[in-house]
């Protein structure tokens, strides 16, 4: 049980460390909309996501505030979930893909709280530090930084598709971070190896107490 601990630590640890700094080096170092080109189908892309993963939106004027608020749950929650899956003794791979989900969705939420009242915006310049007149927003009012962009194949729909014939399409689209990634890496795993996780009992096995018979003998 103890290394389960210690290897959720680890993972947390590591994946938030590198996931902000990372994020910080974006923000200090480049404006929104510059790139660098690693590969013809890998860039380094700045953007800012004022929504979900992905560049997902909540709409409306509480919209910020609403996802804000969910991140927040659900961070706190991950963190209780991770531990009472560890004190039922669950499947080791499904404790490291538990606190991958938790380290990306930690991650998110550094940057919506913060990042608003740490930095200036990065519109056509590079955000200063803790500037005099505030930050670009509130407290949980930040937006997310991004930044791997990875357009694979790019063309053009064949004018006989319907709806989309003619129009440009690209994959892969959306610009993410390392946060993004251990979500997406840690519900992958979840997924593809589940019949190996909960071989012996569902996780409602782990979470439940067992139920005491009230007839003795």
């Amino acid at each position: 049980m103890k290394n389960k601990y210690i290897l959720s630590a680890l993972i947390i640890l590591t994946l938030v460390a590198a996931d902000q700094a990372l994020k910080l080096w974006i923000k200090s170092n480049m404006y929104l909309g510059q790139e660098f080109r690693i590969t013809s189908w890998f860039y380094i892309h700045f953007t800012e996501n004022p929504g979900m993963a992905f560049g997902m939106i909540l709409p409306g004027s509480y919209g910020k505030m609403i996802l804000s608020v969910f991140r927040l749950i659900a961070v706190g929650t991950g963190f209780y979930f991770l531990w009472r899956i560890i004190q039922n003794k669950a499947h080791s791979g499904f404790v490291a893909a538990s606190a991958l989900i938790l380290s990306g969705a930690l991650g998110n939420l550094i940057d919506g709280t913060f990042y608003g009242r740490m930095f200036s915006d990065s519109f056509g310049k590079v955000a200063e530090w803790f500037p005099e007149n505030g930050g670009y927003a509130g407290w949980f009012g930040g937006y997310v930084v991004d930044m791997f962009w990875f357009p694979l194949v790019r063309g053009f729909w064949p004018a006989w598709v319907p709806v989309v014939g003619g129009d440009y399409f690209e994959f892969f689209r959306p610009v993410f971070n390392v946060a993004d990634a251990a979500i997406t890496v840690g519900v992958a795993i979840i997924i593809i190896f589940q019949g190996i996780f909960f071989a012996e009992k569902s996780i409602s096995a782990h979470l439940d107490p067992p139920v005491q018979n009230s007839v003795k003998d």
